[in-house]
């Protein structure tokens, strides 16, 4: 039977394309979550990296700070050194200096006075001699006279010596002043140095274990974005979408159904047909 034949070849083809159509929506759906997964993945990896390469990146500027921060302090603490030893050196220069202004201004003291005692003494031992001279017009008052300049003499030296022992006075505390001042800025500037190489090791370190994460994370990136790659490969449409064969596939199930029930009908008359004759001929 030629018809039968038929129908048996289009019911074999509309199974195979009902076969190949599963298998086809099997696959898209297979690719479908895999390309959701590969991406999901990848994104997961990148944003890794991202945090990770941010952080690097803030850990690298606050180390550039660090050691900024160290050169500064250094150089504040060897200028503090370096006018601690001038301060130093300035001051044993004054203090030697008031050494010998004190003594030259004590001798001065010390030999006017002496100069004084000697003519008070002289002038009163001679008490005659001394009426002699202030009863003489020309000569009068000249006794008095240079031990009154001897004693101005002396009041200048003393006023002289008591300005330089104030000066030396201020100057001293003044120095010391600056020692104490310096001395707490050393502690403070070196506590801070210390502080900040301590904190730059740290850093440091933990750069160097940032620096290892990200390298094992964009080891990590790299492998889901060959996966990701082999997906899209895989499931590459070379000539139509999925859309476009469902489409082609359906017209030819419904060409091929249609095919079918014509020679289904097609069979049925010819049945009817044969039968109608048959009973005709017996008649």
């Amino acid at each position: 039977d030629v018809f039968a034949k038929v129908k048996e070849l289009i019911r074999e083809m509309l199974g195979k394309l009902q076969e190949d159509a599963k298998a086809d929506e099997k696959k898209h759906a297979y690719c479908e979550a895999q390309k959701k997964e590969a991406a999901a993945k990848v994104d997961e990896s990148q944003s890794d990296v991202d945090k990770t390469t941010s952080r690097i990146d803030k850990a690298d500027s606050t180390i550039v700070q660090l050691r900024e921060k160290i050169t500064q302090v250094q150089g504040e603490l060897s200028e503090l050194e370096s006018m601690k030893g001038e301060a130093t050196a300035n001051r044993q220069m004054e203090h030697e200096q008031y050494l010998v202004a004190k003594k030259e201004y004590e001798q001065g003291i010390d030999g006017v006075q002496m100069a004084i005692k000697v003519l008070k003494e002289y002038y009163g031992k001679n008490s005659e001699f001394l009426q002699q001279q202030l009863s003489n017009d020309d000569h009068s008052g000249a006794a008095s006279g240079i031990i009154g300049l001897l004693e101005v003499a002396e009041s200048d030296f003393s006023k002289l010596l008591a300005e330089v022992e104030a000066d030396e006075e201020e100057a001293q505390q003044a120095f010391d002043k600056f020692v104490k001042e310096s001395k707490i800025s050393k502690i403070e500037k070196s506590k801070a140095l210390e502080y900040a190489k301590k904190e730059k090791t740290r850093v440091e370190k933990s750069l160097s274990e940032l620096k290892d994460d990200v390298e094992a994370q964009q080891d990590a990136l790299d492998a889901n974005l060959d996966f990701q790659s082999k997906i899209k490969k895989e499931c590459a449409q070379k000539v139509e979408t999925y859309e476009e064969r469902v489409s082609r596939r359906e017209a030819e199930l419904q060409g091929l159904k249609t095919a079918l029930q014509i020679l289904e009908e097609e069979t049925a008359d010819t049945s009817f047909l044969a039968v109608k004759r048959t009973v005709r001929r017996h008649v």
